[in-house]
């Protein structure tokens, strides 16, 4: 996330680029472009306070490659835009979808554009790498078009306070719902509106305050609205596109209404409970009358009568996982595509969520005596039986899950300074099929990074990733933030938690695979060493290793076993570590 900024509680300024297109010039007509996109803006000057003058309509012969492109970068404009304001983009159009090597890649259609000469169209990634040179806090892109290759995370935002919309307001964030993915055709009417397509007809449903869910609209609250909406409407071959491109806040429509209850707050002198706003579940809206994985968990951990209902919930979840990571799940035989790995990883993914918020919860609160059931979540995953033929990918991406639940669980640990959570998360003994450095039963880190190193390079098949130095470890960060923010409400400490574990990670491999750090020293380097090496600001390493020498033998860690326990170790190794990095040519 290129967020450095400390943004204001309030917006600045809304601006709004909002473009339709009926007549195409080399394209089949639409019907109701034009009205939709009128219909967006004049929603958002009249019930959301956008001033008529910063809102920009494109339509028809006015939405040229060229006009679109020059609005849209007229924001990257300092004397244009400031960090706290707001930006709403609209397209309501053809959108095209083109497979390549690495995947599919979207494209929008503006008015003189060809489908047949992919020049003439608007790339959906040059919208999204010119959005990093936008200085707005939140900018929300809503698209009535279909189209394919966008990299989203989708995590849920939970119900919040006003805390929690204050907090959202002050967060970096890139949002985006399209109509439909690639191969589908967007309804160009036959909405809940006269005039409007499907989309846009729920679209500004939402907006008038069917999405919201109390006094607060929120982007996410409507685009989970018009996902569920859009997806199950009778007339509707669409199944909308939403989730975060970058950064984790929130864009909040009406701030009158914030401001209002921000007042009502501070005048009740009694008023020191939250006002709380729900956010709305996808696809299940009663989940919320019932217990989660973590409303369960924390129940049972903080009642010491309840070790065996513990112990069983945890088994219950394990065997489920257990299950939706069987080899019957993921077929070896597939043929390693980019598209066919990004769809593995997303399923590995969902197969471990609900163990994954019992790993982040544990190691945060577990009590010492209940720590074993974290070391039995590593042990069993591990021994889950995995294919030993097939595309060495496969085979080593078996791996992958538990590579994510050592950091869910180490990043955990860090963030309430548990050193001993933090050591079961990175040491807890595992089962490999063959022995690494001559042991059977090695301890996890071992197993884990030596298998997945053999496979690094592979994340870069992942959407976005395709340049990153260190791809696997910035898919990692993206994908973890939301669900430990859920849990942990970390806010800006987790990039440095992130960082600090990924060092402890590289020396503590590097500590147990390299006895003398004088000939070699090696670890798994993560974001931390590409900040280190880019001169792009100070270095995550050095602070992190100056802090801990500071310490010399007062340190917790090696109170738990990090470095044979001595300072010294420690010492040599970041040391001759810090070398590794100076060597690294990520050129």
């Amino acid at each position: 996330m290129a967020n450095i900024e400390s943004y204001l509680q309030k917006y600045r300024e809304s601006r709004a680029i909002v473009i339709g297109i009926d007549k195409y010039n080399h394209a089949s007509p639409l019907l109701h472009a034009c009205n939709d996109a009128s219909a967006v803006a004049k929603t958002l000057v009249d019930l959301f306070a956008f001033p008529k003058e910063n809102v920009e309509l494109l339509v028809n012969d006015k939405a040229t490659k060229a006009e679109i492109l020059q609005a849209f970068l007229r924001l990257a404009d300092g004397s244009v835009t400031e960090a706290d304001d707001r930006i709403l983009v609209f397209f309501a159009g053809h959108g095209h979808t083109v497979t390549g090597r690495r995947g599919e890649t979207g494209f929008l259609v503006p008015v003189d554009g060809r489908p047949d000469d992919l020049s003439t169209l608007i790339r959906w990634d040059e919208l999204t790498r010119n959005a990093d040179l936008i200085p707005a806090k939140h900018i929300l892109f809503l698209m009535d078009a279909c189209y394919g290759g966008l990299a989203l995370s989708r995590n849920t935002i939970p119900p919040g306070s006003m805390r929690f919309l204050k907090d959202m307001l002050q967060r970096y964030s890139r949002q985006v719902l399209t109509a439909g993915k690639a191969d589908e055709v967007v309804s160009d009417g036959g909405g809940t509106r006269a005039g409007h397509s499907i989309f846009t007809s729920h679209l500004l449903d939402g907006m008038d305050g069917a999405a919201a869910s109390g006094p607060i609209l929120t982007g996410h609250a409507l685009m989970a609205y018009v996902y569920d909406k859009v997806g199950g409407d009778p007339l509707s071959q669409q199944t909308p596109h939403f989730g975060f491109l970058d950064g984790d806040g929130d864009f909040i429509f009406d701030v009158t209404a914030l401001i209002k209850l921000d007042e009502t707050e501070t005048s009740d002198p009694k008023s020191n409970v939250d006002i709380f706003i729900k956010s709305p579940s996808i696809s299940v809206p009663e989940v919320a009358a019932t217990e989660t994985v973590a409303d369960i968990l924390k129940r049972l951990i903080a009642d010491p009568t309840q070790k065996i209902k513990l112990n069983d919930f945890i088994n219950e979840v394990l065997r489920k996982t257990s299950e939706s990571l069987s080899q019957e799940q993921f077929a070896i035989n597939a043929p390693v595509t980019n598209e066919g790995f990004s769809a593995r990883i997303q399923k590995y993914e969902e197969a471990i969520a609900d163990l994954t918020v019992v790993v982040i919860l544990l190691a945060r609160w577990a009590d010492p005596d209940q720590l074993n059931f974290l070391e039995k979540i590593y042990s069993r995953i591990s021994e889950i039986e995995y294919p030993q033929a097939g595309p060495v990918v496969w085979i080593r991406l078996f791996w992958y899950p538990l590579l994510f639940l050592m950091y869910a669980g180490g990043i955990s640990a860090l963030s309430a300074h548990r050193s001993t959570a933090l050591r079961v998360s990175i040491f807890s003994p595992i089962y490999s099929e063959r022995r690494i450095l001559d042991q059977t039963n090695p301890p996890a880190i071992l197993a884990v990074v030596s298998y997945m190193t053999e496979i690094v390079e592979q994340f870069k098949r992942l959407p976005g990733y395709e340049r990153a130095y260190v791809p696997r470890s910035e898919h990692i960060y993206k994908r973890l933030q939301p669900l430990l923010e859920d849990q942990l409400f970390l806010g800006r400490s987790y990039d440095q938690l992130f960082d600090d574990f990924e060092i402890i990670l590289a020396l503590s491999y590097a500590d147990l695979r390299d006895k003398d750090p004088t000939t070699h020293v090696w670890g798994p380097p993560g974001r931390f060493a590409w900040k280190h090496t880019s001169g792009r600001g100070p270095s995550p390493y050095e602070r992190f290793v100056s802090s801990a020498k500071n310490r010399g033998g007062n340190w917790d860690l090696l109170d738990e076993g990090f470095f044979s326990g001595s300072d010294k170790r420690f010492s040599d190794i970041a040391d001759a570590y810090r070398n590794l990095l100076s060597k690294i040519n990520w050129w």
